[in-house]
């Protein structure tokens, strides 16, 4: 907006100020500070841009400038007043604009993921942050060494990464609970491939969580939930992987969902491992790493450091105690199970599993 265009009301009182502090030689008053403070609150509301009212100010102040003799010194430490007065109340207004926009920004992402409000409601609002939710989306959550917050330098960089590449693509980068979340269309998953790239290298080799895209209102919520679920399997799991999909880790839920069930398949095949000399740790850990080896003996005794004759010897010890062969494709699949769901309960550490 060019200077012409700015509103005679935006500088009501300022020649007349000049004239009279160059006549006079004195500093403008505290009254007429704060009333140049409160224009420039008005034209910031207004939406007028800060250059193009400095423009007009001085324009007007060459309109207004003291006749030869007069004291233009001071008219000029006048105009640098008034300016300045006007300036801070102009970015005072931004200031607040931008912390209730924040405001808005962070009720509207809280009221997303945490599945408040009224559905119709909240699409609406969606709208203004670029999201239509009556299509599909899908989250990515990443989480780091340590908590982050909106402004921070690493989401500043992912989001800066994800816009040089995307440009606006109804993309919605933030935070929550100390994680870098990315909301994108399902569609786009190439922008969450991104994302997980970049919020990898950016919290320094930190784990992303991918949830499957949904539809509907409450879509992003449960792809978010879904998300945070893999990260908590990859937890408990010991899973290193940097990216993790969640339509890759069904099987876990489905494990999951009956926990009373999968206590007595957890106590009933792996208890008797209790009674070994050191407890069931070190054997469980083995199960794990033969299982996570493709039961694959010498590859197993690798990743435990062991021998594989002390690696068979501990098979063995297993087979005594449980009954179970782990050799055994018939006996396999009821370990493994067992083994997954004793990771997934925290067995044997946790007492819930009786």
């Amino acid at each position: 907006m060019s200077d012409r265009e700015i509103p005679e009301q935006y500088l009501e009182g300022y020649a007349e100020i000049l004239s009279e502090v160059a006549a006079t030689g004195r500093r403008l008053t505290r009254d007429e500070l704060a009333s140049r403070r409160a224009l420039g609150e008005q034209a910031a509301e207004a939406g007028y841009g800060l250059r193009s009212l400095v423009i007009a100010h001085l324009a007007a102040a060459r309109g207004a400038w003291p006749a030869r003799g007069a004291d233009a010194d001071g008219a000029l430490a006048a105009v640098q007043q008034a300016v300045d007065a006007f300036a801070e109340g102009y970015e005072r207004a931004q200031r607040l604009a931008v912390r209730q926009e924040e405001a808005a920004r962070r009720e509207f992402i809280d009221d997303l993921l945490y599945g408040r409000s009224d559905l119709g409601r909240l699409a609406e609002r969606a709208e203004r942050f670029g999201l239509r939710l009556s299509h599909e989306h899908a989250v990515a959550v990443a989480r780091g060494p340590v908590a982050y917050e909106e402004g921070d330098a690493v989401p500043r960089q992912v989001e800066r990464a994800l816009i040089s590449r995307f440009g606006d693509r109804s993309i919605l980068l933030t935070t929550k609970d100390g994680r870098l979340l990315c909301i994108a269309p399902g569609h786009q998953q190439d922008v969450l491939t991104h994302f997980a790239k970049q919020a990898h290298a950016a919290t320094d080799g930190g784990q992303v969580a991918v949830g499957r895209p949904q539809s509907g209102p409450g879509g992003v919520v449960q792809s978010y939930e879904e998300a945070l679920n893999a990260l908590e399997i990859a937890e408990r799991l010991d899973m290193d992987d940097p990216v993790l999909r969640a339509s890759d880790l069904l099987v876990y839920p489905v494990l999951a969902r009956d926990r009373q069930a999968m206590a007595d398949l957890v106590h009933n095949t792996l208890g008797p491992l209790t009674e070994a000399r050191g407890g069931a740790g070190p054997l469980l850990d083995t199960l794990t790493a033969y299982f996570d080896s493709g039961c694959v003996a010498a590859e197993a005794a690798r990743r435990l450091s062991l021998s594989v004759r002390a690696l068979t010897y501990r098979l063995e010890r297993i087979h005594r105690l449980t009954g179970a062969d782990p050799g055994d494709p018939a006996h396999r699949y009821m370990l493994q199970t067992a083994v997954i769901g004793a990771r997934l309960l925290d067995w044997p550490e946790s007492a819930g599993v009786a």
